[in-house]
């Protein structure tokens, strides 16, 4: 049975009606495929480090996680996003289990860079908790928040954790955003996008904004699964079920060819 990875995050997380109906249709596509979800959760941590009175820094996309910040951002993200997600899912009468990237030694952490703080990184670890709970038509809801193996808690960047859990499962991947996918300049949908088509739209200003960030994230992904990874919406869930058909779904993001395959 293949698996599907879908993430989601930001303003997703704070729009339960939306929520809802991502979880309906994720309950009708495990009848045909098994699905892992992967969280992030920027805006509950802002809202929380503001109501602390503590600074929020963000370099080059990742947030600044001090050590004395990282409880507060472990309560967020494994605690209330992750048991909000898992009280939607029930309601739309899913099996939930929320879970950390540390559970099950299912990813494997380690500081990024010591200026960043305690913000990490992740490499595959041990699938076996994964595939038990997909296998018995559970619902695996995993928070961004990994450990090393020291046990020292780590932020981790939910595209990256996503990323992992698709190589962790051999799994396809779909990043949700609050667009349908890639537009062109007249605002169409752009079903399928390679390495020089976004270099090419980026520099045309076709690509701009939070979407670069986005179609980045996609194609540093299906490079290391060495498959497309899809940009789609979370307002239009229902599409995602074309899934199953094969239908276009949003905006696929091909890995660029290494110089072997081009030579073939």
């Amino acid at each position: 049975m293949k698996t599907l990875v879908i993430k989601v995050g930001g303003a997703f997380m704070q729009a339960d009606d939306l929520a809802l109906a991502l979880l309906h249709t994720i309950k009708k596509l495990q009848e045909e495929v098994c699905v892992v979800l992967v969280h992030g959760g920027g805006p509950m941590v802002e809202e929380l480090l503001a109501a602390l009175n503590l600074t929020s820094v963000k370099v080059k996309g990742l947030r600044v996680t001090p050590e004395e910040q990282m409880p507060y951002i472990a309560g967020a993200l494994a605690g209330t996003a992750n048991k909000q997600l898992c009280g939607l899912a029930l309601k739309a009468g899913l099996n939930p289990v929320g879970l950390s990237l540390a559970d099950g030694k299912m990813c494997i952490g380690n500081v990024l860079n010591p200026e960043l703080g305690r913000v990490g990184s992740v490499v595959a670890g041990d699938p076996m908790l994964l595939q038990l709970l997909v296998s018995n038509e559970m619902l695996p809801i995993i928070s961004s928040i990994g450990a090393d193996q020291n046990g020292q808690l780590l932020n981790i960047n939910a595209d990256q954790a996503a990323t992992v859990i698709a190589q962790l499962l051999k799994a396809e991947l779909i990043l949700l955003s609050d667009v349908p996918g890639v537009l062109d300049a007249d605002h169409s949908l752009l079903e399928k996008l390679d390495h020089d088509q976004i270099n090419e739209l980026i520099e045309n200003g076709v690509i701009r904004d939070g979407m670069i960030v986005k179609v980045q994230a996609a194609l540093i992904a299906a490079q290391s699964l060495g498959r497309s990874v899809t940009i789609a919406s979370w307002k239009s869930t229902n599409e995602l079920l074309g899934f199953l058909h094969n239908e276009p779904v949003g905006t696929k993001i091909s890995p660029a060819l290494s110089a072997s395959q081009h030579l073939k």
